[in-house]
């Protein structure tokens, strides 16, 4: 049985020795429990062990620089990402690594306390749900328009993003499994925000998005008005025909409130954007180490 990262006990208020990622212990299935990855694929232990091996020595052939951990989860990932394919997890992997040292704005820096991260965290850009929807997959919120396009980089709203998502991959490992739900909210955006996102700047989302190993399974725009089609045009240009499919836009709430209890501020009963912030800042501070652990070697994850 899987040990599922509960979002509501895990952060530590007081102050603790080690820091949540050291001590957080990451679970296998239990001997002989069936993981299922998509397309009738069962992950079996022989499966897992044969696959990982095969990949990690084509990388080390390829990479010789890389040094993967026996613990490192990141490989599995890409191989549930895939449903097995090793041909497409070779891929996505090579272009994740290289996304990584390409996209310094996004992947460097990345301590917790700097002013310009402290003060997005505080806004809450990026607020994954402690509750699973109906499917068990990870919802998230990504607010597009929380923060101000006079004061915040578009840069490092997105290098919070994916500090928030790599942590909840490492945390719970069951959403290499069963994927994400983005549920984008577009309330309050304005032409300052759609003037930040040039074509080159959504490229790099998208590819992003696609080569992650957290199997994006739908992508909801939420309160989107009228002239942002034209932004939001240009994001479905760039995706592939798979993941163009999976977006859907809505001008007023999502049609998740049925499968998972929404925040407030999505007409739902649960945590408001406030709450999740709080929360979400006090985690990724309390695992400021993990941090540093990732920009020496992408795969202690």
């Amino acid at each position: 049985m899987f040990v599922v990262f509960d979002g509501r006990h895990s952060a530590c208020s007081c102050h603790c020795s080690e820091p949540l990622w050291a001590t957080m212990k990451k679970e296998q299935p239990a001997t002989g429990e069936p993981v299922f990855v998509g397309n009738g694929v069962e992950e079996t232990p022989e499966l897992r062990a044969k696959s990982v091996a095969t990949v990690k020595q084509w990388l080390l052939d390829e990479r010789p620089d890389l040094e993967i951990p026996e613990q490192s989860r990141l490989i599995l990932y890409f191989l549930r990402t895939t449903k097995y394919d090793i041909d497409k997890t070779k891929r996505k992997l090579m272009t994740f690594l290289k996304n990584r040292e390409k996209l310094t704005e996004w992947f460097k820096d990345r301590d917790p306390f700097r002013p310009e991260v402290q003060e997005l965290l505080d806004i809450g850009v990026f607020l994954p749900l402690h509750e699973k929807d109906s499917l068990n997959r990870q919802v998230v919120i990504v607010r597009t328009s929380a923060h101000d396009p006079e004061k915040h980089k578009q840069d490092d709203v997105f290098k919070v993003d994916k500090m928030i998502l790599d942590l909840l991959m490492y945390l719970d490992e069951t959403v290499s499994i069963h994927g994400v739900v983005a549920i984008f909210d577009m309330q309050g955006v304005t032409l300052g925000h759609a003037l930040q996102l040039t074509p080159s700047m959504i490229k790099k989302s998208v590819e992003s998005w696609e080569n992650y190993p957290c199997k994006p399974k739908l992508l909801e725009f939420v309160n989107v008005p009228v002239h942002v089609n034209i932004v939001l045009n240009v994001f479905r240009s760039f995706m592939s025909p798979k993941m163009r499919e999976r977006v859907t836009i809505s001008r007023k709430g999502s049609s998740l409130d049925q499968s998972v209890t929404l925040p407030l501020e999505l007409g739902g009963n649960g945590e408001s954007y406030y709450e999740l912030s709080e929360y979400w800042k006090r985690t990724v501070q309390d695992n400021a180490r993990f941090y540093t652990k990732m920009e020496e070697n992408v795969f202690h994850l």
